[in-house]
């Protein structure tokens, strides 16, 4: 019998946890475990997509792209959540490029049956509202964080965020993808990652990061952070991470 790990159990992730018994018996035989390595693109701006995705221990960053090549994190999913949530609500392509920012695993549904669970089941339907909701907060509160707050309060949002998705307090932050999720210079990371480590609430090297002081982190970060995790307490079920 396969050992059932963290990574390889569909409850893992909050999304499919939350499924009642019904359409979990349903989704089971179609979910496909899947590893999900550092930089992959799953979802290419402007392309249809044929599998929604539900990460267990990866993280994916939705990555706004510019015409010159910039490119700016504008959102983050990992085991609260899915990627795809255009499938369901009717666009089919998305504006936006989705990529793995923590490499890890989850699981993939084709996209076809989740425009069929969406049409026919009250509870998929409530469900993947709530978390969409959820969703457009961050999106929202990303933007609004992104023209008003200092680097180092984007740095703090961002390594909370990554925490409440990952299990432990270790992270992998190279400068060069901080410099994109954050859609700052390269420069601007490192300057900021010290002063974090200066202050005693990260151990910063080599692209590792370790966070040292949680509570310290949340009173460094601006309130952006705050809004966004008390809107996804709100709507959806308790994480499974620690």
């Amino acid at each position: 019998m396969p050992v059932v790990t963290l990574a390889s159990d569909p409850t893992s992730n909050q999304l499919l946890a939350a499924l009642p018994t019904a359409e979990m018996a349903r989704w089971r035989d179609q979910l496909e475990f899947v590893e999900l390595p550092l930089g992959q693109v799953l979802h290419e701006i402007g392309n249809a997509n044929s599998h929604v995705y539900f990460p267990t221990t990866a993280i994916v960053s939705l990555v706004d792209l510019t015409v010159d090549g910039d490119s700016v994190g504008i959102a983050m999913v990992g085991n609260e959540g899915m990627v795809g949530v255009c499938v369901f609500m009717g666009g089919d392509t998305t504006p936006t490029q989705a990529v793995v920012q923590s490499a890890g695993a989850g699981f993939r549904l084709n996209s076809e049956v989740i425009k069929a669970e969406f049409e026919h089941s009250t509870p998929v339907v409530h469900l993947l509202l709530r978390y969409t909701q959820a969703l457009i907060t961050q999106l929202g509160q990303t933007a609004l964080c992104n023209r008003y707050h200092m680097i180092d309060q984007q740095l703090c949002r961002w390594l909370l965020m990554s925490l409440d998705r990952l299990p432990g307090r270790e992270l992998t932050l190279t400068q060069e993808l901080a410099a994109h999720m954050l859609g700052v210079r390269r420069e601007g990371v490192t300057e900021a990652a010290q002063k974090l480590q200066r202050e005693g609430l990260i151990s910063y090297s080599r692209g590792h990061v370790t966070v040292l002081d949680r509570p310290g982190l949340e009173r460094r970060a601006c309130e952006c952070y705050a809004v966004v995790q008390a809107e996804y307490v709100r709507l959806l079920p308790p994480c499974t991470a620690t």
